[in-house]
C-alpha cells in the first residue's frame, strides 16, 4: 500500500538526513492519494477482476493514512487548502475563515476532553500539538478555503493535533493508546470542537463524520491479481494521470515547500516526485529551493521524448531552476535515467549500484550507503 512505503521510506531518510546534517527540518510530500492515480470504476476496464479484496482489511487504508498523519500533523489540512478559496458573502462580519482561525487558535479543551487526555498521560503533549497545528501555515492556508460551516476543517484539525499529541508522546517515551483509543480521544475532541464552534455563533454540518481523505480514497475492491493491483495502478497509472493531470501534484509539492521552515531548501525526489519537481520548477520560481535532488528520475528520459510537460527540447530549463541539480541513477533500474548531458547547465550525474534487478532496484536507493555518501558530499 502507497503509505506504509511512504512511512517507511520517510523514516528512512530522516534518519539519513539527521546523521548528515543534525538539525535539519524535513517534511515529506505524501501525494499519493490526493494527485496518484485510482480506479473510478472500481476496474471495470481490467478484464478478469474478481470479487475480491485479497485479504486486505476493511480499515487498513484507514490505518495507514494515521501512519502519514504520525509523521506529518499538517498533511490533511494542506490538502485543505488546495481548493479554491471559499467565497464569502456580502454580510458584515468576519469572514468564516477568520472566525475558524479565531475559534481554533483559542480553543482550550473542555474537562471532559483534558481528563480523558489526561488518562493516557498525555496532556502536556496536548497542549504542544494544540499551540503547533493552531500556529501552523498548514491551518493557515486550510482557513481560507473553509465555509460558514467549516465541519471539514475542524474534523481536519482534530485529526492534527490527535496525531501530533500522539507523536509527541511518544517520541517522550510515553506508551501509545491502541487505535480504538486514539479514536475515543479524536471523537472526543471533535465533538468538544463542533460544540464550542457552535457556542461561539458558527454552525456544524449534520453530514455524517468522514476524514477530509475519505472521498479521495480508491477502494480496490475487484482485481485481477496482485500485478494489477500494486504495479499497474500505481506505478504506469500514476504517469499517465500526471501526463494529463499534473497540476495538482505540482501545487501540492509547492505548498508542501512554502510550509517548509528554514531560508534555503532541498528538494529530494523519487521516480515520478522527479519529473513533478522539475515541471514545477521550470513553470515557477520557488525561491527558497537552492537544490534538487533527483533519485531514479524519468525526467530526463521524458525531456528527451519530447513527453516533459514544462518543457520542449531544445530548450533549456530557465535562469530561475535551481543551478545545483544532483542526478542520481542506477544502470539497472529501468526507470531511471542520466540528466548531465541531457541538461548540461543545471545538472551533475551520479550512477550507484543498488545490487538488485528490475524492478526491484527502483525502490531501494534508500536503504543504499552509496546514495546517502553522495547525497552527504553533494550537501556538504
Amino acid at each position: 500500500m502507497r503509505e506504509k512505503s511512504y512511512n517507511k521510506t520517510l523514516i528512512t531518510v530522516r534518519s539519513a538526513l539527521e546523521g548528515l546534517r543534525p538539525g535539519s527540518e524535513v517534511r515529506g510530500c505524501f501525494w499519493g492519494r490526493e494527485a496518484g492515480a485510482r480506479l473510478a470504476l472500481d476496474g471495470a476496464s481490467i478484464p478478469g477482476y474478481v470479487e475480491s479484496r485479497g485479504g486486505r482489511k476493511k480499515d487498513d487504508e484507514d490505518v495507514a493514512v494515521w501512519g502519514v498523519l504520525y509523521q506529518d500533523p499538517g498533511y490533511e489540512l494542506r490538502l485543505l487548502g488546495l481548493r479554491p478559496a471559499a467565497v464569502s458573502g456580502m454580510g458584515r462580519g468576519q469572514s468564516p475563515a477568520r472566525k475558524l482561525l479565531d475559534e481554533l487558535a483559542g480553543y482550550v479543551p473542555s474537562a471532559q476532553v483534558r481528563a480523558a487526555f489526561v488518562a493516557y498521560d498525555v496532556d502536556d503533549a496536548l497542549d504542544r500539538a494544540l499551540r503547533e497545528v493552531a500556529a501552523s501555515p498548514e491551518l493557515r492556508d486550510a482557513a481560507a478555503t473553509a465555509d460558514e460551516g467549516g465541519y471539514e476543517h475542524r474534523h481536519a484539525f482534530a485529526r492534527a493535533v490527535t496525531a501530533a499529541t500522539l507523536a509527541y508522546a511518544v517520541g517522550g517515551g510515553a506508551d501509545a493508546p491502541d487505535g480504538l483509543q486514539r479514536d475515543a480521544l479524536l471523537s472526543l475532541l471533535g465533538a468538544d470542537l463542533h460544540t464550542q464552534g457552535r457556542a461561539l455563533g458558527g454552525t456544524v454540518a449534520k453530514a455524517a463524520a468522514a476524514p477530509a481523505l475519505r472521498a479521495l480514497t480508491w477502494h480496490a475492491r475487484r482485481r485481477r491479481g496482485a500485478h494489477n493491483d500494486s504495479l499497474l495502478v500505481p506505478g504506469v497509472g500514476d504517469i499517465l494521470r500526471y501526463q494529463a493531470r499534473g497540476q495538482a501534484l505540482r501545487q501540492l509539492i509547492k505548498r508542501t515547500v512554502d510550509h517548509t521552515p528554514g531560508d534555503v531548501v532541498t528538494v529530494i525526489a523519487h521516480s515520478l516526485g522527479g519529473v513533478a519537481c522539475v515541471d514545477l520548477m521550470v513553470e515557477e520560481e520557488i525561491g527558497r529551493v537552492d537544490q534538487l535532488i533527483t533519485v531514479g528520475s524519468q525526467a530526463p528520459f521524458f525531456y528527451e521524448a519530447g513527453a516533459l510537460v514544462s518543457l520542449e527540447h531544445p530548450q533549456q530549463p530557465p535562469a530561475h531552476f535551481p543551478r545545483r541539480w544532483l542526478n542520481l541513477y542506477d544502470a539497472r533500474d529501468l526507470l531511471s535515467f542520466r540528466a548531465a548531458q541531457v541538461f548540461p547547465d543545471v545538472a551533475t550525474d551520479h550512477e550507484v549500484d543498488n545490487h538488485q534487478p528490475f524492478p526491484f532496484a527502483h525502490s531501494v536507493y534508500w536503504d543504499n550507503r552509496q546514495v546517502w555518501t553522495a547525497i552527504g558530499t553533494w550537501l556538504g
